[in-house]
């Protein structure tokens, strides 16, 4: 895995101060701004181009309300420097509310031809047939997988996966029926990888393990695995690493998202407990664990709070989000030298019964 900024922690935070400054410029400059920020700023007494100067300085923001992408016109969201090119609208969220949406052009391109570097190529050998079981429809990470594979030199096959479905099953007491939908899915993806030769899958850590009591994960052929869900704890990290893929696949636990793209997580799993920490793709995108309570503070290293994400990209400035999940504070690392989040989970989990279905 490749150091994005050679584990220098002051390099990392000028870079993302300067990085600040530029989005903010873009954003609420009147050559290049967003409607919704020029307008936003224009009922303010202080002008953000002239107080902004470092991450730290974004605290002058209230947290970023997303019901706004779920009410407010697109075209609010349009850079004026994007005016007149066709946008691509994703979904995020619905699995836990009613969803938002989020345009774009390019960010998910960039946000995964970095990810890209992170990746061993013996794990994950360029040139080769990829699989992924997972949601695909109006989210980001249908196109997100398959452009990643093709930066791979590498083609993707796709089994669908309906969340939202599965969810309102459970909710609704139809296990047996949400027991069958995984099935269907388990057996679409069964099928490709008896018939064609996979090397990479990108799945759900319930629908790996569903999948491997099908077939030995690395007898069909797979060497690397990636892991997206909210939810995996060291004990279930250890077993799909141990037991499922047999020690012998490499896995990638993936945490990421329509509104951030997606973080990496810290080498050394075994050396860490299988304890996973993961790291936001600065300076496109910033994660802080923060009290609940009150959001302007972080919590102390090996605490839990919740997860505050702020995007800062031309497509979308999106300052201090409160996440739907929570977990622990974690210190920079020498690869990412910026504060990570471990053992993510949805937030209130501990308070309460939280549905994840197929995650």
């Amino acid at each position: 895995m490749k150091p994005r900024c050679g584990g220098d922690a002051s390099a990392a935070r000028e870079a993302l101060d300067a990085h600040v400054r530029e989005t903010v410029l873009w954003h609420f400059s009147p050559e290049t701004g967003t409607p919704h920020w020029l307008g936003w700023a224009a009922g303010q007494d202080w002008d953000p181009l002239t107080t902004i100067e470092t991450i730290d300085d974004l605290q002058r923001f209230p947290n970023f309300d997303g019901d706004i992408l779920r009410t407010e016109p697109h075209e609010r969201f349009i850079p004026k420097a994007f005016e007149g090119r066709p946008f691509t609208i994703f979904e995020t969220g619905g699995t836990t509310g009613l969803p938002k949406q989020r345009i774009g052009w390019e960010d998910y391109r960039h946000d995964y031809e970095e990810f890209s570097e992170t990746l061993d190529d013996e794990a994950f050998p360029p040139g080769s047939y990829w699989l992924m079981i997972g949601p695909t429809g109006p989210r980001r990470l249908r196109l997100a997988i398959e452009h990643l594979a093709h930066v791979r030199g590498s083609s993707c096959y796709f089994v669908d996966l309906d969340p939202r479905w599965v969810k309102k099953l459970i909710k609704s007491g139809q296990s047996t029926q949400a027991n069958e939908y995984m099935t269907h899915v388990v057996d679409q993806a069964a099928a490709i990888l008896e018939a064609r030769d996979v090397s990479v899958l990108f799945t759900t850590p319930r629908l790996l393990e569903a999948l491997a009591l099908r077939c030995s994960i690395p007898d069909s052929g797979i060497k690397g695995v990636f892991c997206g869900g909210t939810t995996m704890d060291p004990e279930t990290t250890r077993f799909l690493v141990e037991e499922v893929l047999e020690g012998k696949v490499g896995f990638v636990p993936t945490y990421g998202n329509t509104l951030m793209g997606l973080a990496a997580h810290k080498p050394g799993l075994a050396e860490d407990g299988y304890s996973i920490t993961y790291y936001a793709p600065q300076p496109r995108a910033v994660l802080r664990v923060v009290d609940s309570d009150n959001p302007l503070q972080t919590v102390a290293y090996g605490n839990v709070g919740r997860v505050e994400l702020t995007t800062l990209t031309q497509e979308l400035f999106m300052p201090r989000f409160l996440e739907r999940d929570e977990g622990i504070r974690r210190e920079p690392c020498r690869e990412f030298p910026w504060d990570g989040v471990g053992e993510v989970r949805p937030f209130g989990a501990q308070a309460g019964n939280i549905v994840e279905g197929v995650y």
